[in-house]
């Protein structure tokens, strides 16, 4: 479920055709924007994340808040930066 939502979104996302450094993902990762205000913040994370439960709960409530209209353009995980660096600084570890 959590990869076949990131993989939709990336390849939505990297059609856009923008060229500035935005754009360029290390391969093995993805972007994801999170925040829950207007102004988010772009975070690259190894795709290995998608198999950890803690990081699908993030991407069920991804689904559950945008579907695949996700206003950034790409993944948007509707969580607060705070909680996003505690979750994968424990993922850090564990993986």
């Amino acid at each position: 479920m959590g990869f076949s939502l990131a993989a939709k979104m990336l390849r939505r996302s990297s059609s856009k055709g923008r060229s500035d450094d935005m754009t360029i993902i290390p391969k093995g990762h993805l972007a994801v924007y999170v925040g829950e205000t207007q102004f988010k913040k772009r975070f690259v994370v190894p795709v290995s994340y998608l198999n950890n439960s803690l990081f699908q709960e993030l991407l069920s409530r991804a689904e559950e808040e945008y579907g695949f209209d996700h206003p950034m353009g790409g993944l948007t995980i509707p969580c607060d930066e705070d909680t996003f660096i505690n979750l994968t600084s424990r993922l850090n570890r564990i993986i």
